[in-house]
């Protein structure tokens, strides 16, 4: 266990240091000619990356029998709305100074910031459940079926990505086809496992 704590501490650090860099150039005047958008830019990249990372966990202990990898899936998944949330917080307290009539304003005039908010709603619930002690609340069924707004988040953060006026296709599309195929691989598991036989129980000795 003590090996686990350690490793979710490097994960910890890790997922900081995008951020403590940020901050580091924000603090130098280093992040270019447009630093808002360079921070926008930036956090946003990161929710996916972290996004497709916490749902990359799954497969690849499943595939490999690395059970290990489960330990780090639910902080995998918190980094992920970490930089959702900055990415957000950034655009709407910059750009709206703040108020909820420009933001809807926003909304209406562009499209794909209608799919980012949709994306970080999406998100929201599975960060306050994602304690041991709400998955015990809502029981495993359920709380398994309400996390599948993961795949929500990442599709509609990737279709935000594809749709923003300046961004170059390629990331977005990578994003995507991430994004689909490991959700395909969500839909074949659940059914093979629908379908697959339950096992039989054995004779009790007389």
């Amino acid at each position: 266990m003590k090996y686990v704590r350690f490793d979710k501490f490097i994960l910890l650090c890790n997922g900081l240091v995008p951020l403590g860099m940020l901050c580091w150039d924000a603090w130098r005047k280093d992040l270019g000619p447009n630093p808002v958008e360079n921070f926008l830019h930036t956090t946003g990249l990161l929710a996916l990356i972290f996004l497709a990372l916490t749902l990359c966990v799954t497969p690849l202990r499943k595939l490999t029998g690395w059970n290990y990898l489960s330990h780090f899936r639910r902080m995998l998944g918190l980094f992920a709305f970490f930089y959702a949330l900055c990415h957000f917080a950034t655009y709407f307290f910059v750009y709206h100074r703040p108020s909820l009539e420009l933001l809807w304003e926003d909304i209406l005039r562009r499209p794909f910031i209608l799919l980012g908010i949709t994306a970080l709603l999406a998100m929201v619930p599975l960060a306050i459940t994602s304690t041991n002690g709400m998955i015990k609340r809502l029981g495993a069924a359920r709380w398994k079926k309400l996390h599948e707004l993961v795949y929500v988040a990442a599709i509609a953060g990737a279709w935000h990505y594809y749709m923003f006026p300046k961004a170059h296709r390629t990331k977005p599309l990578i994003f995507m086809g991430v994004f689909g195929v490991l959700l395909g691989y969500r839909i074949v598991a659940d059914r093979v496992r629908q379908f697959r036989p339950a096992p039989r129980l054995a004779k009790s000795e007389a």
